[in-house]
């Protein structure tokens, strides 16, 4: 069974950072891209990065270049989210998922929330 755990999100100010965590657990998690997605109050899902297998590849989504990073420890079976220069529109609930611009949401996810 899937099994995805986020943790490290919390409040912020403005200009502030979080490194956001997802233990994975259930799958062969470095056979598998993995991806950051949030979602804000009253709206949809959002992608926001991908990381491949090995860690080679990553993708941004526009609003996440330059900002945020997306890493993996395949030995720990953790992926990783470091977001620098939050905005109060970064608010939103932050949740890992499987594949390339994945949104499905498996686990609780973890609430990150910056105030300005």
């Amino acid at each position: 069974q899937v099994q995805l755990v986020e943790s490290g999100g919390g409040m912020v100010q403005s200009g502030g950072s979080l490194r956001l965590s997802c233990a994975a657990s259930g799958f062969p998690f470095g056979f598998y891209a993995m991806s950051w997605a949030r979602q804000a109050p009253g709206k949809g899902p959002e992608w926001v990065s991908t990381i491949t297998t090995g860690g080679g590849s990553t993708y941004y989504s526009d609003f996440a270049k330059g900002r945020f990073t997306i890493s993996r420890d395949n030995t720990k079976n953790t992926l990783y989210l470091q977001m620098n220069r939050l905005k109060p529109e970064d608010t939103a609930l932050y949740y890992c998922a499987q594949g390339h611009q994945a949104t499905n949401r498996v686990g609780q996810g973890t609430q990150v929330t910056v105030s300005s």
